[in-house]
């Protein structure tokens, strides 16, 4: 398998079309058709990051946050940027990075934050993701099955637990075939009207041009008419933190002991009445703070993230509690998840490529007691 088959893994799970605009994730440095010996996971990509996959033998680094997030103007050693990635060519170890793209998807960083908390994951804390397209296309009553199985084919007519999914009208479409053509009905230069069925079937956005081309390979017509509309609803494939239920309500004190113990810190900032119970939680791994009102109106008890400001602990007051644990400490639970994803996607593939967790310690935060 290659460096280009596991980011197809990674793509399908969590595609780049979702990630923040500002956002560089994907392969950062390698190359793709390169076969793979082994993958180290890892938060951060470092230099002792770097030393470790050369030295289990791995070529390729999975991260969570990417190496490079601006272009680089030099490349030399002046920097922990530029030697980590030096040491990447020396090592030839290539990197994918897989970040915001990750947190909006289902079982990505806040998913994985709520399984090391113990919680009963309901769904996303929020969706808000417009990630399908709509597209119509026209075609004689004889080739609408055949044309709807090549759009299914390509990823087309998914919606929720169904696929195949699409909508037909019959109505009538008229054409004249200029010089040269060859009508699949009708004559070239005559006026024709051709009975014909207007199929529709939803496709994500990211799956639109091979959907069309799918389209276009099946239709019988020399030149196919076809629309792609953008469409307003939300995903609920994709979303922002998560949200889930302990199997009973507990003090607080003892849920700030439980987010100690699970993520592994030595402190908690937080607030909160501290004689409340807490037995539904809303989550987000890393910087979450701006999803306060969302988890307000959940009806959550408590709401841990990370990066949280202090005017955003005054909003919170007594009406629920709002933990900050850190942001590599509600971010590392995502390592595990990703080792897990790809060891599976892998073996299901009848390959075999070690994948491990990093042992190194990329958190930059020193806390003192």
């Amino acid at each position: 398998m290659t460096v280009r088959g596991i980011q197809e893994i990674m793509e399908a799970w969590a595609p780049l079309d979702i990630a923040w605009e500002r956002d560089n994730p994907g392969l950062q440095a390698g190359d793709p058709g390169r076969r793979v010996r082994g993958i180290l996971v890892a938060l951060d990509v470092t230099e002792p990051v770097v030393k470790e996959a050369k030295g289990a033998g791995a070529n390729l680094i999975v991260s969570h946050h990417p190496l490079l997030f601006r272009p680089l103007r030099s490349l030399t050693t002046r920097s922990g940027t530029e030697r980590t990635l030096t040491a990447l060519a020396r090592g030839g170890i290539a990197l994918y990075s897989a970040h915001t793209n990750l947190d909006f998807t289902r079982g990505g960083t806040s998913f994985a934050l709520a399984e090391a908390l113990g919680l009963a994951t309901e769904g996303f804390l929020t969706s808000s993701f417009r990630t399908e397209s709509k597209i119509v296309t026209f075609v004689p009553p004889s080739h609408a099955d055949s044309v709807a199985a090549a759009m299914a084919g390509a990823g087309a007519g998914v919606i929720g637990a169904y696929d195949g999914c699409s909508f037909r009208t019959e109505g009538t479409g008229t054409f004249r075939g200029g010089k040269g053509t060859h009508p699949a009905v009708g004559k070239a230069g005559v006026p024709e009207h051709a009975r014909e069925i207007r199929l529709e079937m939803v496709a994500p956005r990211r799956a639109v041009h091979t959907v069309v081309d799918a389209l276009k390979g099946a239709h019988p017509y020399e030149e196919v008419a076809f629309d792609v509309y953008p469409l307003d609803n939300t995903s609920g494939a994709y979303g922002m933190g998560a949200l889930g239920t302990l199997p009973r309500a507990v003090p607080l004190a003892d849920f700030l002991g439980r987010v100690r113990r699970a993520l592994r810190t030595r402190s908690l900032r937080w607030s909160g009445d501290p004689r409340s119970r807490v037995r539904r939680v809303a989550v987000c791994g890393g910087s979450g703070s701006e999803l306060l009102p969302q988890a307000i109106a959940a009806g959550a008890d408590a709401f841990v993230t990370a990066d949280v400001r202090y005017h955003t602990f005054q909003e919170a007051g007594t009406e629920i509690a709002l933990v900050d644990a850190g942001h590599f400490e509600t971010e590392f639970p995502v390592v595990a998840a990703v080792v897990d994803r790809l060891r599976g996607e892998i073996r299901a593939r009848g390959a075999r490529i070690p994948v491990r967790a990093s042992s190194q310690a990329t958190n930059p935060v020193r806390v003192s007691m």
